[in-house]
């Protein structure tokens, strides 16, 4: 008895519907402007790393009137002598020290973060420091942290900017 032979049939295929034109807003969409002025530096990095592990993008505005508690001549000398640090066969081959206020803060929000991680890389892929207030997120809206505000009054602490220029930016 011989077996009928039923040709193959061609399975419909779908087409592929086209995408919607409106653009779905999500976290990284619209950044979370972050005022830092009287904001103390360690407690503002860790509240700004915290907001990039969850997705969102962030951008500190006033990085230079984040302030750093202590007396200046003690955090001067501490940050002078971490700037001693250098290679013994050549100091291009770094590690290269941040003076400026912008980017002593995304230095310290990168020691928070996973950076050998995909997520800490992208987490800080997604930080934006800046000194003074650019036009494009001067329009937004800002927002503070009240748990990282100084407490006592501002000559108990040291600006990024008093740091900065005493150890060599600008």
């Amino acid at each position: 008895m011989a077996k009928p032979t039923a040709k193959p049939t061609a399975k419909p295929t779908a087409k592929p519907t086209a995408k919607p034109t409106e653009k779905v807003i999500d976290k990284t969409s619209r950044p979370i402007v972050i005022d830092g002025t009287n904001h103390i530096a360690g407690r503002l990095s860790s509240n700004v790393a915290k907001l990039l592990l969850q997705g969102n993008r962030v951008a500190v505005i006033n990085s230079e009137k984040i302030m750093i508690s202590g007396r200046k001549k003690n955090i001067v000398n501490e940050y002078k002598k971490f700037l001693e640090i250098s290679s013994i066969l050549h100091p291009k081959h770094g590690p290269f020290h941040p003076r400026r206020p912008d980017t002593v803060l995304s230095r310290m929000v990168r020691g928070m973060l996973p950076r050998d991680k995909p997520s800490g890389k992208k987490a800080l892929s997604r930080l934006r420091v800046y000194v003074g207030v650019p036009k494009d997120v001067k329009s937004l809206e800002k927002t503070q942290f009240e748990k990282s505000m100084i407490r006592k009054s501002s000559a108990s602490y040291t600006s990024m900017n008093d740091l900065g220029r005493n150890v060599g930016w600008n």
